[in-house]
């Protein structure tokens, strides 16, 4: 029996929105093993999304084929598929959902209306800069010295979930992703279904700007200002209007059209259990394709009468992260994309807003880890947030001009500096996965406390500690005869030999890839380097394998 909700139709006519989930569901740890052993991240990524798109159309087939000949009696209608969760929604008569509920291939159906979110403390002007001006939370967490290295978010795509972006605001020109002929706005409009992701409310072009504004109006705002952003809307408006299964459809799209990094500054807050079941089963398989993102933990922490702990983080905050801390482990669980982000002030205080953890996935079956009892030193829940950021006051654009500046205040605000911050590890070394994200974000933090905590996670974000501690995981250099490089050293071009090679990446001596090459042989020329000493990678169908190259 498929798990239903009564909406309590009086009229069989009007149709509501649900969101049905199939039974069929990936294992998203089998898929995570299943791609790790293609050779590079864009491969695996590849490999999941086409694993996940296959079961979809396979196990959706006949229960499409139902719903278009009910849409064409008039009883459902916007039939939207999707596969990060192997679902569908649609509006539906009350007929329509009798006729559903006894299928044995449907896990549950619920209601998804779109209602208002909460959102953060009001906007308040400001003032714009002199040119020189950097906006205090960049330069509380290093931004700026991590630019003087030469990493600036280069080569990353953001995928902003949330309001939309004032397109042409002056410091964002230039970072916004070009989508082609297809998407020619930069992004999508997920709650519309257009291609005008425009923001009318204010909170997206607030938070694009702390992760990539340029600072050509007069103040830099994004840490990560070479990185650029693709601009996916899910709210309606002014009156912030939104559900799941809209940012769950942007999500798919991001992962599938090429973003590294998801900025989530949104949440469910009282997520029920589909709504939770949904959010994690997205972040679940968002993170086998090596997508991370950072989630805001949400601003619920003064209303806990109405959302209490374990349930004061906003959904999908409230899922786990890549990286378990060893703090969890007394209460492990599964693991997910989701770095979540709590809010500090400049003095490091903890903004009175921000949600506090834990939260805990007893209450939905398919899950049923991380208990919580209060109290307790061993079933703690999971620990929410991971680490927070400046989130107070923070200073970045206005969409109501095409040049100014705005204060916001929020973990909204707080989670554009992480997401940055991962553009700046990813720009030094593309090949890093959400777990070493979020382990090296959580090791380099600013601690507060001995132990990884309900209020500031692991402490505040240092960007500036976390680039310095990307490197390459299991570099060494093979002594075995497996991989021969010659002339080395070489005054000009170098010849690689090794069995079964499908790619050779070329690092300089300061982390940066610079080539980057894809082959079928056991032969490739290496021309065009420059004065210095070089890191190959060179992966097989077996293994991946390193060589020093120094060319003199």
């Amino acid at each position: 029996m498929v798990l239903f909700c009564n909406l309590g139709f009086a009229d069989p006519a009007p149709k509501t929105k649900i969101n049905i989930i199939l039974k069929e569901q990936s294992d998203p740890v089998a898929l995570s093993r299943d791609a790790s052993w293609l050779p590079s991240k864009a491969a695996r990524r590849d490999y999941v999304v086409k694993t996940l798109k296959s079961q979809a159309e396979a196990s959706q087939q006949d229960l499409i084929a139902l719903l278009n000949e009910m849409e064409q009696n008039g009883l459902v209608s916007e039939i939207r598929p999707l596969w990060i969760v192997n679902s569908i929604s649609c509006y539906a008569t009350q007929e329509a959902l009798i006729s559903l509920q006894d299928r044995l291939d449907i896990m549950t159906i619920y209601p998804c209306e779109p209602t208002p979110y909460l959102f953060d403390e009001p906007t308040s002007p400001a003032a714009r800069g002199d040119g020189r001006e950097i906006a205090e939370n960049l330069l509380k967490v290093n931004a700026n010295i991590v630019w003087e290295q030469g990493y600036r978010g280069q080569g990353v795509l953001v995928g902003l979930i949330d309001t939309g972006a004032r397109l042409d605001h002056a410091d964002l020109q230039g970072r916004l992703w070009d989508g082609g002929s297809e998407y020619p706005n930069h992004g999508y409009d997920f709650y519309s279904h257009d291609n005008d992701p425009s923001d009318t409310q204010g909170h997206g072009t607030h938070v694009a700007g702390t992760i990539v504004g340029t600072g050509f109006s007069g103040t830099q705002t994004g840490v990560a200002p070479d990185a650029e952003i693709m601009v996916l809307k899910v709210f309606h408006g002014e009156d912030n209007l939104t559900e799941p299964t809209m940012w769950v459809e942007a999500m798919q799209f991001a992962v599938e059209h090429g973003a590294d990094v998801l900025n989530m500054s949104l949440g469910q807050p009282l997520p029920n259990a589909s709504v939770k079941l949904m959010a994690r089963q997205a972040c679940d398989n968002t993170l086998a394709a090596g997508v991370v993102a950072a989630v805001c933990a949400g601003n619920s922490r003064q209303i806990q009468m109405l959302a209490p702990v374990p349930y004061n983080i906003w959904s999908p905050g409230d899922c786990p992260p890549p990286h378990l801390h060893e703090d969890q482990l007394v209460n492990p669980g599964g693991t997910s994309c989701v770095i979540c982000v709590g809010a500090v002030d400049f003095n490091d205080a903890l903004s009175p807003t921000s949600s506090e953890g834990p939260s805990l996935w007893t209450d939905v079956a398919q899950y049923n880890d991380y208990p919580y009892s209060s109290g307790s030193s061993t079933t703690i829940g999971l620990i929410r947030p991971d680490v927070c950021a400046p989130g107070v006051n923070v200073k970045s654009l206005d969409y109501n001009t095409t040049n100014g500046y705005c204060l916001k205040s929020g973990t909204s605000m707080a989670t554009p500096c992480v997401a940055g911050t991962i553009a700046l590890m990813l720009s030094k070394n593309p090949e890093l996965t959400p777990d070493q994200i979020d382990e090296i974000l959580e090791t380099t933090a600013v601690h507060f406390s001995e132990h990884k905590n309900n209020d500031f996670g692991s402490g505040r974000i240092n960007a500036l500690a976390a680039v310095n501690a990307v490197g390459y995981e299991g570099v060494s250099e093979i002594n075995e005869g497996q991989v021969n490089v010659f002339p080395n050293p070489s005054n000009d071009d170098f010849t690689i030999t090794c069995d079964e090679m499908r790619q050779i990446e070329v690092y300089s001596a300061d982390g940066k890839m610079i080539q980057q090459a894809w082959m079928e042989g056991n032969t490739y020329l290496l021309k065009g380097l420059k004065k210095g000493i070089y890191l190959l990678k060179i992966t097989t169908d077996r293994c991946t394998l390193y060589q020093k190259a120094v060319r003199l």
